[in-house]
């Protein structure tokens, strides 16, 4: 790879973060909100060393062209005994140049410009481990709002499910979003939420099965209101994130889908 190739390298890498995180919010596909300050300040950072480069090369070959022009008589910059110019021309080792493999950084650098990688959806849902990773340890629950619907969140409405000794959901009526996940066996379908840590890389999922209503496409937002639908002991690992769906809306997808969020829209 030529040095203009590496100059226009870095632009188009500068262009590429600042589509995504500056002017547009493709970069919540792949990163958290909280990341986006550090993609714009990543893109700006490339962007104007490419210009600076391109600057400094353009000024550098003017030199050039006024030094030869100057001097017709032979005589050329010599370093360390070697011929410079005639170096630089191809006749030596051409230290400019980067390895072959490097052109295919150009993929992701047009990639971020042109053709942006699906976001993480049901697919990755259904083939992700636990399930439960993201839900975490509670020994005391709050008292519960006196609201109906109830508005929650899918690892909240888990962990009550699960350790709330004082089965505080007992017949409440709970309101939650979150997109749909086919199921995998015995069809049905799950109400699903991937959450990011830091990145897509080390994202979690959770799903709560959902009763009583088909399943509609994948990958399809919804705010779904019911109570718990009761299977095993409820305040137990053996009770079932599941909820007995009385009513299922479709939403439109939130800007920032990576989170757990509680429910805005009304269902």
């Amino acid at each position: 790879m030529k040095r203009p190739a590496q100059v226009l390298l870095l632009v188009l890498s500068g262009l590429g973060l600042l589509h995504a995180s500056l002017f547009s919010d493709l970069c919540l596909r792949y990163v958290k909100e909280g990341v986006r300050p550090l993609l714009i300040a990543s893109g700006a950072l490339l962007l104007v060393l490419g210009l600076a480069a391109a600057a400094f090369d353009g000024r550098r070959a003017d030199d050039r062209h006024g030094g030869h022009d100057q001097g017709r008589e032979g005589h050329h910059h010599e370093h360390d005994g070697h011929d410079y110019e005639h170096e630089y021309e191809g006749h030596g080792h051409d230290h400019s140049a980067a390895p072959r493999i490097a052109w295919l950084l150009f993929l992701p650098a047009l990639s971020l410009l042109f053709f942006a990688p699906p976001a993480l959806g049901a697919y990755t849902a259904s083939r992700a481990g636990d399930q439960t990773a993201a839900v975490r340890e509670q020994k005391r629950f709050d008292p519960l709002p006196a609201a109906s619907p109830l508005p929650m969140t899918l690892t909240d409405f888990t962990a009550r499910v699960q350790q709330d000794r004082e089965r505080g959901i007992k017949g409440r009526d709970i309101r939650m979003t979150g997109f749909v996940t086919p199921g995998k066996q015995g069809g049905g379908w799950y109400l699903t939420r991937i959450i990011f840590t830091c990145c897509a890389a080390d994202s979690q999922s959770v799903k709560v099965r959902m009763y009583g209503t088909a399943a509609l496409p994948a990958n399809t937002w919804v705010s779904v209101t019911g109570t718990w639908h009761p299977r095993g002991a409820l305040g137990t690992r053996s009770a079932e994130a599941a909820l007995d769906v009385r009513r299922a809306t479709r939403i439109s997808q939130p800007v920032n889908a990576y989170t757990d969020d509680l429910p805005l829209t009304p269902s």
